[in-house]
């Protein structure tokens, strides 16, 4: 069963929230998690990203890296609020499960796509090409490199033709998975252009399920050893 992108937001919060207990006055009861707990752990974490985001980037201009730093959080924040809006409105609609399934998926790209094309155009404003990459790149936990470089390990005889293809399509990826509100929104889009690339290379004439086999049987072995 597929979790809503709130709830699963709201699952990650409860998690985050019991590692740090909130105490009742001197007492040692705990207080019960409130909308405003979540929001406040929500916060914190955007900002943990964010300011990620701009110790890479390193900006020596104080006036453009504040501008930035609130473009980013403002986008995080912009995203939530999309998948709230979503939810809150399926919610009050009876359908069922593939309707509503449908109706997600045509509400999330129509929303989407002004919030992407004004975060992008607002960035690009302040960075270069390559900054505004490597923000992408943090927005989407480094899985453009991670991936293409799983592919050039388990995949034997890759050409550079087709190592080329795999990178283009990874960066196709990571452009639709900087929408994502979630870790498994960002994961989805991933896997989506992952079976592409693989398609793409057992078309060229590679076995991409035999090598991720060999791949995995060989990590297993050499585990074995130590």
């Amino acid at each position: 069963m597929r979790i809503s992108p709130m709830k699963a937001t709201f699952l990650f919060l409860c998690a985050f929230l019991a590692a740090t207990p909130l105490l009742a006055d001197s007492g040692d009861a705990i207080s019960p998690v409130t909308p405003q707990d979540l929001e406040n752990a929500y916060n914190v974490a955007i900002e943990r990203r964010t300011d990620d985001i701009m110790t890479r980037l390193a900006l020596s201009d104080s006036a453009k890296a504040d501008k930035v730093r609130k473009l980013i959080l403002a986008q995080y924040r912009a995203l939530k609020a999309r998948d709230e809006s979503i939810d809150t409105r399926l919610k009050a609609a009876s359908k069922d499960a593939a309707e509503t399934a449908k109706e997600r998926a045509s509400m999330y790209e129509s929303m989407s796509k002004p919030l992407h094309e004004k975060f992008l155009a607002d960035l690009s404003a302040e960075l270069t090409p390559e900054q505004v990459d490597l923000v992408k790149d943090r927005m989407t936990y480094g899985k453009v490199k991670f991936t293409y470089d799983a592919y050039c390990q388990i995949v034997p005889g890759l050409t550079e033709e087709e190592k080329k293809k795999i990178l283009e399509l990874l960066k196709q990826a990571r452009d639709e998975a900087i929408d994502g509100g979630s870790v498994g929104q960002k994961s989805e889009v991933f896997q989506k252009y992952k079976d592409r690339i693989n398609s793409y290379l057992d078309g060229q004439g590679h076995n991409t399920a035999k090598a991720l086999q060999d791949w995995d049987a060989k990590q297993a072995a050499a585990k074995k050893e130590k």
